[in-house]
């Protein structure tokens, strides 16, 4: 069964960090472009970040871009989302999701084509 977990969301204060971890279950992330994204309540699903599978490229949206960080561990069939100085805005349903596209990612969750179920991530003092 193919299955994408995210777990490492939860309460942090602003300027904090947290790490996120999406692993995968059932299929190999090795040959998958791998997305984040998140959805605030009343806004739409929004492209944070991806990783290729080829290269290891990546994408950040410019509302991140400085302090999140992915990376992926094949050997462990998992990618990180590492989000430092956090900030109220970032407050959302963090998903992950995986793209079986060789070169590149896309920040569109319409080329995504496995879904985890979401962490949640709240940023507030």
């Amino acid at each position: 069964q193919v299955q994408l977990v995210e777990s490492g969301g939860g309460l942090v204060q602003p300027g904090g960090s947290l790490r996120l971890s999406c692993a995968a279950s059932g299929f190999t992330l090795d040959y998958y472009a791998i997305g984040w994204f998140r959805q605030a309540p009343g806004k739409e699903r929004e492209g944070v970040s991806c990783i290729s599978s080829s290269d290891g490229s990546t994408y950040y949206a410019d509302s991140v871009k400085g302090r999140f960080t992915i990376s992926r561990d094949n050997a462990k069939n998992t990618v990180y989302l590492q989000m430092n100085s956090l900030k109220p805005e970032d407050t959302a349903v963090y998903y992950c999701a995986a793209d079986d596209l060789r070169d590149g990612c896309y920040a569109d969750a319409r080329a995504y084509d496995y879904w985890g179920q979401g962490t949640q991530v709240t940023v507030s003092s």
